[in-house]
């Protein structure tokens, strides 16, 4: 009698074919053009590897238990700066975290050009470092390997370069070897030219293969005629033509012959390129240290290595960026839970930036910073502004704090007598820390954030000649004001008003709103308008206007929370518009208060405009009791306001004019001029 494990496995196996397309979808355009070798992973059915004591209508393919296994390719270490090799090192450090069966490179392993001493050090460096990988690894020559470059340009060069002394500490210039169901072919690609003895990668001539070499090929190629796969590896991708000449045909159709080559790996053009050709792949591959642009990493330019995965019939290829690979083993729980908190981290400062009546500003700015976790951190401060007026003694400092320890410093803040005008941008300090556990070092975001400043010595801004307003562009763009700065009592009246001109409504539009099942706001969701107020008891008390907002025209609407009615109310223009019961005791919450926009649960914008915003005033009391009244285009401060945006001016992300209340700009928000109906 069958058990119930062993009934559900086969009620649970793989019982139908899977259609063609079940895998991945294959990608269209010039990147489909793929060997045939590149076919989708066989699956299998075999019921007795499949166990599970549930049913379900649903089938999981089963992988075919196919031969298959893994290696890597590094790209050229020379060419670049002495500090390459440390790249070189972090390559093989990530190699290991991935485990492969072996390691090829494509040449360019030392700095060369040299003599005989500086040759045998710069090896001896190179060996150091590849001996710290867990697996065996296969070197190519290239011309940097080499080259001789004599001391005194007099002095004879050897016929053979660095070629013998290659062959004593690196091995042969070319060779063959067997892995499981591969064959690896190394070919040499710096014979240079057989009659002149000139090696030179530039020269067609001198990028020709011996018929030595030639002959060895087509005896490995009968060798490896059986094998799955064959992969070619050499330095100088002489397929790509141009200064290689056209010797490369002579190889080339050798490989398609022998029909089982796979693919071509090459170096020394420090960039990525892939040429597939008659069913062979050619890859030339960026950089392990080596110099490279850096212009546009994701098209190749990088430093990286490849890790090829072969199967019965096919391979896979991926690019990894060198300092890309984690090992996860060092994500310890202390790790997990400290790293965000060293995220945020707040500077402790003493004292705040005052100017004086002149502009000027000339004195030290202390600041201090707590290690709130059980590793070391090392903190990096920078200050900047984009305005050259200030500057900063010193600009930059680092150090490393120990567990509960603090990091004090004091910065001379210095900026001359000049115009306080809107070319006035604030100091900014540029936050990062490091987190240093007992294994590695982990980078923490960098953040921004505004020196303290004291507006209040500043004068107010002019009244503009030409009316200025908050414009939006529907982004994230909005003013953000601390909940702090607009504390009402959680059972007083108020009035909540602005002036909007909405390019269009969204089918959820915020105009002003603090609300998240709480709070208040001004809403007009597809046009129409809205007064809002959470209730503890009650919830939303809303007082929603019959006619839709025009779009492009400028609006005055005005929302009144009468406690003593105990009712909301909507004006738009001056008219009543809508009225809705309410009384208690509002809901509260801490979110900020949104101008163009409405916060979500982390305070973030949603439901943004896509307009312009002004004269935004929050009023403690009724102010609109009946109606009809007249709006001010310019809305004057009352004894009861608690915030008014004028929308004059901006000084950096402050907003000016009015009782601003410390709102700022966020998300690309701007103060411009209004535009008109």
């Amino acid at each position: 009698m069958m058990s119930a494990l062993s009934v559900a496995a086969l009620l649970f196996a793989p019982s139908v074919a899977l259609p063609q397309d079940s895998g991945p979808p294959r990608p269209s355009g010039p990147a489909a053009v793929q060997p045939e070798a590149q076919e989708s992973a066989t699956l299998s059915q075999d019921v007795r590897r499949f166990l599970t004591s549930r049913t379900s209508p649903v089938t999981l393919p089963l992988p075919d238990e196919e031969d298959a296994f893994f290696f890597v390719v590094y790209g050229d270490r020379t060419g670049g700066p002495a500090e390459g090799v440390e790249v070189l090192r972090e390559a093989v450090a990530e190699t290991n975290l991935l485990g492969p069966d072996l390691v090829m490179t494509v040449g360019d392993l030392i700095q060369g050009y040299n003599t005989p001493e500086p040759w045998i050090e710069q090896m001896q460096e190179y060996r150091g470092i590849m001996e710290g990988l867990r697996t065996p690894w296969f070197p190519v020559a290239g011309n940097h390997d080499i080259y001789f470059r004599p001391e005194n340009r007099g002095d004879a060069v050897p016929a053979e370069e660095h070629e013998n002394r290659y062959e004593m500490h690196f091995g042969p210039l070319w060779y063959a070897f067997k892995h499981k169901s591969a064959w690896f072919i190394v070919l040499y690609t710096d014979e240079g030219n057989r009659e002149t003895g000139e090696r030179n990668f530039n020269k067609p001539e001198c990028q020709t293969m011996s018929p030595e070499q030639l002959a060895w090929l087509d005896e490995t190629l009968e060798v490896t005629k059986d094998a799955q796969h064959v992969f070619v590896f050499c330095h100088h991708p002489r397929w790509i033509g141009g200064n290689y000449g056209d010797d490369w045909d002579k190889v080339h159709k050798r490989l398609v012959k022998a029909g089982n080559v796979s693919a071509v790996f090459g170096g020394h053009i420090h960039h990525m390129r892939y040429d597939p050709r008659d069913g062979i792949e050619y890859f030339a591959l960026a950089t392990v240290g080596g110099h490279n642009s850096q212009t546009v990493p994701e098209a190749g330019t990088l430093h990286c290595f490849d890790v090829v995965t072969v199967r019965p019939g096919r391979i896979e290829r991926a690019t990894i960026p060198v300092g890309a690979t984690m090992d996860p083993r060092e994500i310890t729980a202390q790790v997990a839970l400290e790293a965000p908190m060293v995220f945020g981290i707040e500077p402790h400062w003493l004292g705040e930036i005052a100017l004086d009546e002149s502009g000027a500003y000339s004195k030290d700015i202390e600041l201090t910073i707590t290690n709130p976790v059980s590793a070391r951190i090392e903190a990096e401060l920078t200050l900047r502004s984009s305005d050259p007026r200030w500057t900063f003694a010193p600009d930059h400092v680092h150090g490393v704090i120990d567990p509960s320890g603090t990091l004090r410093t004091k910065i001379h803040v210095m900026r001359p007598k000049g115009s306080i005008d809107g070319g006035l941008q604030l100091p900014i300090l540029d936050l990062g820390f490091d987190y240093l556990s007992e294994a590695s070092r982990f980078a923490i975001p960098r953040r921004e954030m505004l020196v303290p400043f004291d507006l209040s010595t500043l004068p107010l801004p002019e009244v503009p000649e030409f009316e200025h307003a908050l414009v939006l562009d529907g982004g994230r763009a909005c003013v953000r004001v601390d909940s702090s700065a607009v504390k009402l009592a959680p059972e007083e009246s108020f009035t909540l008003e602005a002036w909007v001109r909405a390019d269009r409504f969204k089918e959820r539009q915020a105009l002003v709103a603090k609300t998240q099942n709480s709070e208040y706001a001004l809403f007009a969701s597809g046009g129409l308008p809205e007064f809002s107020v959470h209730f503890e008891d009650s919830g939303y008390a809303i007082a929603q206007g019959a006619e839709p907002l025009p779009a492009g025209e400028w609006v005055h609407i005005a929302g009144v929370f009468d406690a003593d009615a105990g009712e909301v109310r909507l004006y738009v223009d001056g008219e009543p518009a809508a009225h809705a019961p309410a009384k208690g005791v509002r809901t509260l919450n801490e979110l900020p208060l949104l101008v163009g926009a409405d916060p979500n649960r982390r305070g973030e914008p949603t439901s943004e405009l896509e307009g312009a915003l002004d004269e935004v005033r929050l009023t403690r009391g009724a102010l609109y009791v009946d109606g009809p009244f007249q709006p001010e285009r310019r809305t004057g401060e009352l004894p009861g306001t608690v915030l008014l945006l004028h929308m004059d001016d901006a000084l950096g992300p402050f907003v000016r004019g009015g009782n601003p209340a410390g709102a700022m700009l966020d998300h690309g928000a701007k103060i411009a001029p209004a535009p008109v109906n």
